[in-house]
């Protein structure tokens, strides 16, 4: 806090609240002390959780001191990395490019005094894992995924916050962290540049030097022999279109993460000075009456869900009028939002509940907990619909991703009843953390894969088989739709054999595990089925839903 802001705090606590019309203290405007004073009276009435202006000056990162050298190195080398090895696309290379912008946190946090901490570790590891994502999976949508969920996981490593305002703000702070590196970083090369040009000239000659005699024999040795030629091709990037706007931009792109990273290494924004109040305490009554209501109708509608289950399905198909498939995918989306809606009130809830001694907590910890449970019955619901619906016309990328995200909803509001009968001081790490591990396990576990392979099992159980759904698959779904018999196989693979033939071959960098082993399976066995036959299956027709 800065001097002014002590004196203020010193007269309010001499003149207490609502103190707009005093006298300001020395330093302060007049007009300013009278609207800090209105945010204040407007906070402490539970208006405000925190004035604005007290928020940001307590999250403010530190000073820190000159860069070191081996971190302007790293960040250097992190955007030759990322202009090198990003430009034909993610893969192994991203991983690749990570790492200098790592070697340049961790030796600012070393320059700055920082430890590493077990958190902090665990943080950096899924960070690490989630990157690896791309290189494993083909497909676009989980890797990219995976890469959001990188960016909340890196910035929880890189400011070690444990509430709710720092998982929130974490990436946020990263930004903050960008432009403040990018004067510390610039600031380091101008106090380094004065008066040590004998010293920095000749390192950079030698390296002009090497890259062209590299370049000069190099060149020479490719054109006297074709398989150094292609071993060069192979380990070497493509840097013919280095000086296109798109090399440029990764250059520029991987220098302001590394820059970022390292400065928030140094000194993060200190998010957990936050303090966010609680919202005012509402009588028993008030608090409790529409809960309780709540509770009577989630009961309700569980209820009829287990006579349901117990009673079957074909008892309520004939009162509906509604047919197998439509009464599964009719429940699924409501159910869904209910649970999202749920969470929302326990939010609401907590933050309004009544706080006056055990009673009230013994209150809260039962009306809540029974919102929980029976909240479980409706995530299971839900799910058991979406089975059926799966049943019954198949499994899609939409299905998958909307089931795994009830899935995560129904362990968060488990985490959050264990909170609440253990204490939740590790409940935002917790659902951090669980947030980062579900996006983890869809990344590896091959959504793509699992969806043929899913419609395979199916086709060879039933016979139906939607070809043309297939098209839109990824290279990770063609292990599993190999399986299926000629001319279906080829058929399914149609389109992902065309989309490998226009991309070409791409370096070994940008190439990712289940693109490869695409190619070697379409490799060693084509695709044979002519157009009429695939079309006569209706592989180039729109969705049939049986």
């Amino acid at each position: 806090m800065s001097a002014g802001n002590t004196g203020a705090e010193n007269a309010e606590t001499a003149g207490g609240a609502g103190t707009g019309a005093a006298v300001a203290p020395p330093g302060w405007d007049p007009k300013a002390w009278q609207a800090h004073q209105v945010r204040k009276e407007r906070a402490a009435s539970g208006a405000w959780s925190i004035a604005p202006l007290a928020w940001a000056e307590a999250a403010r990162p530190a000073a820190v001191g000159p860069v070191p050298a081996v971190v302007l190195g790293a960040v250097l080398a992190s955007g030759l990395a990322a202009s090198l090895l990003l430009g034909e696309g993610l893969g192994p290379g991203l991983l690749l490019a990570v790492l200098p912008a790592l070697v340049a946190a961790y030796a600012a946090a070393r320059a700055a005094g920082r430890t590493l901490r077990p958190w902090t570790a665990l943080w950096a590891l899924g960070c690490l894992a989630l990157l690896a994502v791309p290189a494993l999976r083909a497909s676009a949508w989980p890797a990219v995924t995976a890469l959001f969920a990188a960016l909340l996981t890196g910035a929880l490593a890189l400011h070690g916050s444990r509430r709710w305002p720092g998982i929130l703000l974490g990436p946020v702070g990263l930004l903050d962290s960008a432009v403040l590196g990018v004067r510390w970083v610039w600031s380091g090369l101008r106090s380094r540049g004065e008066g040590r040009r004998e010293r920095w000239l000749p390192v950079a000659k030698a390296v002009v030097v090497a890259v062209v005699l590299l370049a000069l024999f190099g060149a020479l040795f490719a054109s006297a022999d074709a398989a150094f030629a292609d071993l060069l091709s192979g380990l070497t990037p493509d840097v013919s279109g280095i000086g296109g706007p798109v090399r440029f931009l990764l250059f520029a792109v991987g220098l302001l993460v590394a820059i970022a990273v390292a400065r928030a290494a140094a000194a993060p924004s200190r998010w957990d000075r936050i303090e966010v109040r609680p919202g005012k305490a509402r009588s028993r009554v008030e608090w409790a009456l529409p809960l309780i209501v709540l509770n009577l109708l989630f009961a309700a509608f569980n209820a009829v869900q287990l006579a349901v289950l117990f009673g079957g399905y074909r008892k309520v198909l004939e009162a509906t009028g509604l047919t197998y498939a439509a009464y599964a995918r009719q429940g699924f989306w409501q159910l869904l939002w209910a649970t999202l809606l749920t969470l929302a009130v326990i939010a609401l809830a907590l933050r309004w509940a009544p706080r006056d001694g055990a009673g009230d907590r013994r209150l809260v910890r039962v009306v809540l907990g029974t919102l929980g449970v029976l909240t479980l019955v409706v995530v299971a619901s839900a799910l058991r619909r979406m089975d059926l619906y799966v049943d019954a016309y198949g499994l899609t990328r939409l299905r998958l991703s909307v089931a795994g995200v009830e899935l995560w909803l129904g362990l968060v509001i488990v985490l959050i009843m264990a909170g609440g009968l253990f204490g939740a001081r590790w409940l935002p790490r917790a659902v951090a953390g669980s947030a980062v591990a579900a996006v983890l396990a869809f990344g590896l576990m091959s959504p793509d894969g699992v969806i043929a392979e899913g419609n395979v099992t199916r086709y060879e159980q039933d016979g139906k088989i939607d070809l043309a759904y297939f098209q839109s698959l990824s290279a990770d779904a063609v292990p599993a739709l190999d399986r299926l018999p000629e001319p279906q196989r080829s058929c399914a693979l149609r389109g992902i054999a065309r989309e490998l033939a226009a991309a070409g071959r791409t370096p070994w960098y940008a190439t990712s595990l289940g693109e490869r082993r695409a190619r070697e399976i379409l490799s060693e066995r084509g695709v044979s089925a002519s157009y009429e036959q695939c079309k006569g299956l209706g592989t180039f027709g729109s969705r049939v839903e049986y």
